[in-house]
């Protein structure tokens, strides 16, 4: 796999965690949008009747526009987007967050000169992962087939988006590998992930 990811020239990216320290308490949007536990955030709000969905969704962007603001960078990751930029790799961002609120956290984490506009991809531009469509999407985008692509991510999600388009799949800033059966490559975190491209 080290192998392929000196050669592979298309790079998806998850957003927070992924590129940026996580700092998104689930449990308390849960608690504050009155979803249960384990259901998944989004999900859910596509459920409810129209106006209480768009009254929460509100709430969640304000809530999440004031996180982006503040993102910090997670460790290696700008110098792994520079490097891959530098090397005249093509890149694309793909996330659950919304595309505004992308755009305000690679603006606060000095990497938006580093995607095309039409290349980052929040959840009004496609279904939101693990639905596949973003990829596909971004494949379409490149005219390369999903094979021919990475996509990096902190979590699950990101490694069944990745599964269900037939894409590579690299996990970061997990301590350890902690879902083999979806995880082509595992990197501790950015830093290790470029080390392995050197």
């Amino acid at each position: 796999m080290s192998a392929y990811l000196k050669e592979c020239q298309h790079w998806v990216f998850d957003m927070d965690g992924t590129l940026t320290i996580a700092v998104h308490d689930f449990l308390y949007i849960r608690r504050m949008l009155e979803i249960p536990q384990h259901a998944d955030i989004l999900g859910h709000l596509a459920s409810l009747p129209s106006a209480e969905a768009q009254q929460k969704h509100h709430w969640l962007l304000e809530h999440e526009r004031q996180l982006a603001i503040n993102s910090q960078p997670a460790a290696g990751a700008v110098e792994l987007v520079q490097h891959l930029h530098n090397q005249g790799r093509e890149l694309a961002i793909l996330t659950r967050n919304a595309k505004e609120l992308a755009v305000l956290t690679l603006q606060a984490i000095d990497l938006l000169d580093y995607f095309s506009d039409n290349l980052i991809l929040g959840r009004e531009q496609a279904i939101p992962k693990p639905h596949p469509d973003g990829l596909l999407k971004i494949a379409q985008h490149w005219q390369v087939t999903p094979a021919q692509m990475l996509m990096v991510g902190d979590f699950h999600m990101d490694l069944k988006t990745a599964q269900a388009a037939g894409t590579y799949a690299v996990q970061v800033n997990t301590a350890e590998n902690l879902w083999p059966e979806l995880t082509d490559f595992h990197a501790i975190d950015c830093q290790q992930l470029l080390m392995a491209l050197a």
